[in-house]
């Protein structure tokens, strides 16, 4: 029996409605809400096949533990979109391209990378599995229905993964404020894994020996680093804005 999550908000429901609509259990709306962007889900789940109940909102609100619901909650079976890395690349039609978050806990966070991972065209997010924070239904919000189309992998152990992905010749390059490379001083169109450690602690050692390469983001201002999302987003686009460089030169 596939596990159960709740999705929470007008992103997570519309996008599991185009994605997964199948998984749908049960969907919650607002009985007093009547706005074109609520006729639009209900809508969008008829369509689908799935009817939409309208509830009170103290019931909602308990379907979202406190969250910031906007009216629309929905019970689902949780999806497995991977369960190896190696099944991830083989059926890639595009060069490795990998996040690696390395003690990511902040579900905003996680969300954040999740949705720029999948405008990205990111084959995959990995995590360790021991410190990480899982597909919750705060990260299933924020990431706006990426949480369904990104594959997130957790391992028991970070290092191995990294170079079994080196071993299939993807580039491991780390994030370090102290790198003496910037992330525009490398080729970073070629088959490649970003690693970025959370806030603070930044990388374990373990994990950032195993980097084929160390370097840092340019900070022209007086703040010496940035928000773990933020850093992942710069980092991925340097990818994209790199490989679409080098297929114009073509």
């Amino acid at each position: 029996m596939a596990a159960s999550q709740i999705l929470i908000g007008f992103h997570a429901v519309s996008a599991r409605l185009r994605f997964a609509p199948e998984s749908i259990k049960e969907l919650y709306v607002e009985a007093m809400r009547r706005d074109r962007r609520m006729l639009a889900l209900i809508e969008q789940a008829q369509a689908a096949g799935k009817s939409a109940r309208a509830v009170g909102m103290e019931r909602l609100e308990g379907l979202a533990k406190g969250q910031r619901h906007q009216g629309v909650v929905a019970l689902a079976d949780s999806l497995e979109l991977a369960m190896d890395i190696d099944e991830v690349l083989d059926d890639a039609t595009e060069p490795a391209f990998v996040l690696v978050l390395d003690g990511v806990t902040d579900p905003h966070n996680l969300g954040a990378c999740l949705r720029t991972a999948d405008g990205a065209g990111v084959q995959a997010v990995i995590a360790p599995r021991d410190r990480a924070v899982g597909i919750n239904a705060t990260v299933q919000r924020v990431a706006c229905g990426a949480a369904d189309t990104v594959p997130y992998l957790t391992v028991t152990n970070l290092a191995r993964t990294l170079r079994a992905l080196k071993e299939r010749g993807v580039w491991v390059v780390g994030t370090d404020d102290e790198a003496e490379k910037s992330i525009h001083d490398i080729d970073a169109s070629q088959p490649i894994a970003w690693v970025l450690g959370a806030e603070g602690e930044g990388m374990r050692r373990l994990t950032r020996e195993t980097c084929d390469e160390l370097v840092n983001i340019p900070m022209a201002g007086s703040i010496e680093s940035l928000n773990v999302s933020v850093a992942s987003a710069v980092c991925m686009y340097e990818t994209v804005r790199q490989r679409a460089a080098k297929k114009a030169a073509k």
